[in-house]
């Protein structure tokens, strides 16, 4: 007597086969939420990362101008390569990087040394919709710090502590001090200031870790 086949086997499979794929089907978009999340965060790290550094570099060229103004007066020169003597005003242009980089940021000045800059940047757009709950209005958020530091070293000649400053700072002109920026020296000629260092030989500017 010949039976007809049985389709149990076959019946009992498929709903296995469907919690399967619906199984990869979560993890599948369960790694697609957290790329999103992944990429928005980079996004904002370098948004903060570019914004810090805008902001240290444009104090730092107005370091080096107020070097170049008083490069005849060796006594000021620390004072500026401490971070003296100029107004840390550098968030505007913190804000222009973040702008650049799809964000928006807080920007605080730091004193003490080295000084710098500390930025907290937010993404403009959000992680968007996942299957996690809450993303499609969540934006990642992270922060920076760049700091700037003098790159140069230098000895003032001895002078006497009792003569007056007018004369300490003319004896200082005839002769300025050799300047020693990342192991280059530089032989300053008080009556020829064409080759002078640049920003980037006078200071570092770089990230904080």
């Amino acid at each position: 007597m010949t039976r007809a086949p049985r389709h149990d086997d076959a019946g009992q499979a498929f709903p296995i086969y469907i919690t399967v794929v619906a199984g990869l089907l979560f993890l599948a978009f369960a790694f697609l939420a957290v790329g999103q999340a992944g990429a928005n965060r980079n996004g904002a790290q370098t948004a903060a990362d570019a914004a810090a550094l805008a902001a240290a570099l444009d104090t730092r060229d107005k370091l080096t101008d107020k070097w170049v103004e008083n490069v005849l007066d060796p006594t000021k020169w620390q004072d500026i390569f401490d971070g003296l003597g100029v107004p840390f005003d550098g968030c505007p242009r913190a804000d222009q990087l973040a702008a650049q980089n799809d964000a928006t940021v807080t920007c605080t000045a730091l004193s003490g040394m080295p000084p710098g800059y500390e930025v907290e940047a937010t993404t403009n757009k959000t992680v968007g919709d996942s299957i996690v709950p809450g993303t499609e209005n969540k934006r990642s958020v992270q922060q920076a710090t760049a700091v700037i530091e003098s790159a140069c070293t230098f000895e003032l000649p001895g002078v006497d502590a009792d003569a007056d400053a007018d004369a300490d700072a003319d004896a200082d002109a005839d002769v300025l001090p050799t300047l020693t920026c990342d192991e280059r020296e530089w032989t300053l000629d008080p009556t020829d200031l064409k080759d002078l260092p640049k920003p980037e030989d006078l200071f570092d500017v770089h990230l904080a870790d």
